[in-house]
């Protein structure tokens, strides 16, 4: 599979309409129903929350979550899935990772997310085997096909199921229909794993990790909503939402960010002009291919 698939921007589509968003959703509960039983890997994001929901209405009990703990999820992504779980009953269970042993994962080359995937989908391939369960499924929508996403291949050499890529769902769709169903993830900010805040080719160490989570629990704390804490060495490059970046700047709030991160041990703050964008360490790999 490739790691890049062109299609329609979503900046350049129209916001979706309920009825299309709606027979999509169709589309997606019969695959769902035809699939027989399910293992769903629950990040707690919105689209994974999504098709979780939709796989327990589409075959009931016979649909189970998984959720995967380890160094690179956050304590935060946790609590988000447990508060998920208390508003939709669906069965789930917490098992652990251990892609930090992985050289090549600690490595962190682009293919990063590769090795996680693999851990991943490998840890669930065993779980189905053992629980008769006829497939494993993620999250992936069609607006994921934009970036550069190793951990599609691993998907593909797993045969894992991506029903809401199948169906045609994107992002907005799946907002829209989570919000219809009343999902108290429906407008959660993107997220991702605590590896994606360290540039390429710096290893991934549990004292980085937690270094970032800490950080991004500060500017969580002081109200912010979406942001990354970059790691570039000892330096913080936090990147804010643009909506947010006035508050951000001024200089009580500025000054503030910069005393409260350098208290957790880095060493230099900066915040990035061009705020939060989504896989931002990408850039300098579209650079290398252009």
């Amino acid at each position: 599979m490739s790691s890049y698939i062109r299609i329609q921007t979503p900046e350049t589509s129209a916001a979706p309409s309920a009825s299309s968003a709606q027979e999509k959703e169709c589309l997606l509960l019969d695959r769902l129903a035809q699939s027989g039983s399910l293992l769903i890997a629950l990040s707690g994001g919105a689209d994974s929350a999504y098709l979780a929901w939709a796989a327990h209405r589409a075959v009931g009990n016979r649909c189970l979550a998984i959720t995967a703990l380890s160094a690179s999820y956050s304590a935060y992504d946790r609590e988000r899935v447990e508060e998920f779980l208390q508003t939709v009953p669906i069965a789930h269970e917490f098992i652990e990772t251990q892609e930090l042993d992985n050289p090549a994962y600690q490595a962190n080359q682009p293919d990063r997310c590769y090795h996680c995937k693999d851990e991943l989908f490998s840890a669930m391939d065993s779980l189905a085997a053992s629980r008769g369960f006829a497939a494993v499924a993620y999250g992936v929508n069609a607006d994921d096909t934009l970036d550069f996403r190793p951990g599609h291949r691993a998907a593909a050499e797993h045969r894992v199921l991506a029903p809401l890529l199948d169906a045609g769902l994107r992002k907005a769709d799946i907002r829209l229909l989570s919000r219809l169903a009343n999902l108290p993830t429906w407008d959660r900010p993107a997220s991702a794993c605590l590896a994606s805040r360290l540039p390429y080719g710096t290893k991934v160490t549990r004292e980085k990790l937690s270094l970032v989570e800490q950080g991004e629990a500060v500017l969580r704390q002081l109200g912010f909503r979406q942001f990354r804490v970059r790691l570039h060495d000892t330096m913080a490059r936090v990147e804010i939402s643009p909506d947010e970046m006035p508050r951000a700047f001024t200089p009580e709030m500025s000054a503030t960010i910069a005393a409260r991160l350098k208290a957790l041990g880095f060493s230099y703050v900066t915040i990035d002009l061009e705020g939060y964008r989504q896989g931002s360490l990408n850039e300098a790999i579209h650079r290398d291919q252009q």
